[in-house]
């Protein structure tokens, strides 16, 4: 059974809207932490949205090279959004376009 983590992805989206992307990285990796050893899909699902949050604040800090390497890593996740279903999928589909589209918006260069 999943865990409903709707408070989480609350903060995590609220501190993406506010362009605090080390504090929406800190959201996330409250549930990612404790069971990064898991071999668990929604958790390796959330890592990649961490790292999603890390290449945008490596890219406002002037570091291309690791922001795209950080990126990369959210989209070597992002598949994992077709791999299962749980109580926050819907979420996690919005939250995964959302990315993108703010990656495209603020024309990120990774």
């Amino acid at each position: 059974m999943s865990r409903d983590y709707t408070e989480y992805l609350d903060r995590f989206v609220l501190c993406l809207d506010e362009e605090r992307f080390y504090d929406a990285h800190e959201a996330l990796e409250e549930v990612w932490f404790p069971r990064r050893f898991e071999d668990d899909q929604e958790i390796k699902l959330i890592k990649g949205f961490i790292n999603a949050s890390v290449s945008f604040e490596l890219t406002k800090r002037g570091r291309p090279d690791p922001a795209t390497r950080a990126w990369k890593n959210y989209e070597k996740y992002r598949p994992l959004l077709e791999a299962f279903t749980s109580v926050n999928t819907p979420y996690y589909q919005r939250l995964s376009r959302r990315l993108e589209f703010m990656r495209e918006k603020r024309l990120i260069s990774l």
